[in-house]
């Protein structure tokens, strides 16, 4: 049985999923026939101040009535949305990337200019530092990483993201797609 997708690529293939979700089991209580769409998820834009971004669809499972469902919500994101996190994934990738072509980590900030401060890009990128561990395990399953002249592991694991989604435009959000799971944890 195929896992109760947490990440879509877009709002097209959410709409998608929506025409068969009474189909679907509850990610919760695998009850079959009980979710129905929910409120929206929105999260702060990065780009504008107090601006607010569509970042996915919450769906509830319902209980009401003589329905058995658990009466909970579960949220369907957007794989470019980090969750619980104002960067994105695709702001994220870009970053690595301007680091794996020889950029400092303040020279990547202000050629991307995130809306966010420095101290917030040394942050996330900690926070990733982080979870290298569980990333590089799931993507041992995908594909052997590539040959790299990269010493730090960070910059390893972007390589290898990108040996493993070698034609999506942002490697992180196709992680997040494939592997149902948030990068971030």
């Amino acid at each position: 049985m195929k896992k109760f997708p947490r990440f879509v690529r877009d709002e097209k293939e959410l709409a998608k999923l929506f025409l068969t979700l009474k189909q679907k089991r509850c990610p919760r209580c695998a009850t079959r026939g009980m979710l129905n769409r929910h409120s929206r998820c929105y999260g702060n834009h990065t780009d504008t101040a107090q601006g607010q971004q569509l970042r996915g669809q919450e769906i509830y499972c319902s209980n009401r009535g003589r329905r058995t469902g658990c009466g909970r919500t579960a949220r369907i994101l957007f794989a470019s949305v980090l969750p619980r996190h104002t960067f994105s994934a695709t702001l994220l990738g870009t970053c690595l990337q301007l680091l794996v072509r020889g950029a400092s980590i303040k020279s990547a900030w202000e050629q991307i200019r995130p809306g966010l401060s420095l101290e917030s890009v040394y942050h996330i990128l900690q926070r990733f530092r982080n979870r290298l561990d569980a990333v590089r395990a799931a993507l041992f399953r995908c594909c052997n990483p590539p040959r790299s002249s990269q010493v730090d592991p960070l910059l390893q694991t972007t390589e290898h993201l990108r040996c493993a989604f070698p034609v999506e435009s942002c490697p992180l959000s196709a992680f997040q797609r494939h592997f149902q799971s948030p990068l971030m944890g």
